[in-house]
């Protein structure tokens, strides 16, 4: 085995070797999704939800070019914490391995990482996908890609609001990637509980999800990812009008500083928390929390023995 293995937690090696349920948590966000000092308190809090729930958190990330599936507190803090920590996609992890840096892991690294860990439930706010106006260009998140190939469910509030919802559905449609909503038949936009598109399926409970996995499984056909898109009810969103009017602010702005790539989330999403004094990191929280409880009683459900 070279140094460049994938190390596991020790919490998250045991429940793994027992069968026991785990879902995987990405550090992104906390890492460049959240502010300091909001986002180490809310990456324990998230943790603690999937616990709450009877499943083993799994926070993936690299710390000094190790790639970790299951951080401990010291690790979290670190990535919580201090300057340079970059944001890594499947791509990055070798670069960022072989030069020891500190990492935080997006949907599309966590997802593989966790996948190849043997995880298969993953819990996170909001997918990326197609970015508005890729036709010219060609800015597509690599979430889409790698959900193709990998078999994981990915627990969210569908698409980010801020990207090109009805393009990413034709995308995810395109690429094979399942996509069920929970207890809905409309796809969420993050912040909005509705993004004005309809589902081909819905699934009504966390056991009903894990019958969905065992299927796909047992079939043999279907090899990439299940998106499970789980809204936040209508009186937990953000205000609509607030958030297209931020939106539009927002994209405005981009466009102003000709920011593109990576940054594009991020500053989008600290321009969000700006211009609504704080509004959307609440509903950004309780998303992710919620996502987290989802998460883990699919995990729980997907290992327990259920008879005929």
């Amino acid at each position: 085995m070279t140094k460049f293995h994938i190390s596991l937690g020790s919490e998250v090696a045991d429940a793994l070797r027992d069968g026991r349920p785990v879902v995987a948590l990405e550090s992104t966000i906390v890492s460049h999704g959240l502010p300091r000092p909001d986002n180490l308190r809310v990456a324990r809090e998230i943790e603690q939800a999937v616990r709450d729930a009877g499943a083993v958190p799994a926070t993936v990330g690299m710390v000094a070019g190790e790639l970790r599936v299951g951080l401990d507190d010291a690790q979290l803090t670190r990535l919580a914490t201090v300057d340079g920590v970059s944001k890594l996609s499947v791509r990055d992890l070798a670069p960022a391995a072989a030069t020891g840096a500190d990492g935080a892991t997006t949907v599309a690294a966590t997802s593989a990482v966790a996948a190849a860990a043997g995880i298969g439930v993953f819990a996170t706010g909001g997918l990326g996908g197609v970015h508005r106006e890729a036709a010219q260009t060609f800015d597509e998140s690599a979430d889409l890609v790698t959900l193709a190939r990998t078999p994981i469910a990915v627990v969210c509030a569908g698409v980010k609001s801020i990207l090109d919802v009805g393009a990413t559905l034709e995308r995810l449609e395109t690429l094979g990637v399942g996509v069920v909503g929970y207890r809905t038949r409309r796809f969420p936009g993050f912040y909005l509980t509705d993004a004005g598109f309809d589902l081909d399926w819905s699934v009504e409970s966390p056991e009903q999800v894990a019958d969905v996995l065992a299927a796909r499984t047992a079939h043999g056909v279907h090899h990439g990812g299940l998106v499970v898109a789980n809204p936040l009810p209508a009186d937990e969103q953000l205000d609509p009008a607030l958030h297209d009017r931020t939106l539009t602010e927002g994209l405005a702005a981009l466009a102003r500083e000709g920011i593109t790539g990576k940054a594009v989330t991020p500053f989008l999403l600290s321009h969000f928390h700006a211009a609504t004094e704080g509004a959307s990191l609440a509903v950004n929280v309780r998303i992710i929390l919620r996502n987290a409880d989802l998460a883990a009683r699919i995990a729980v459900a997907a290992a327990t023995p259920r008879t005929p």
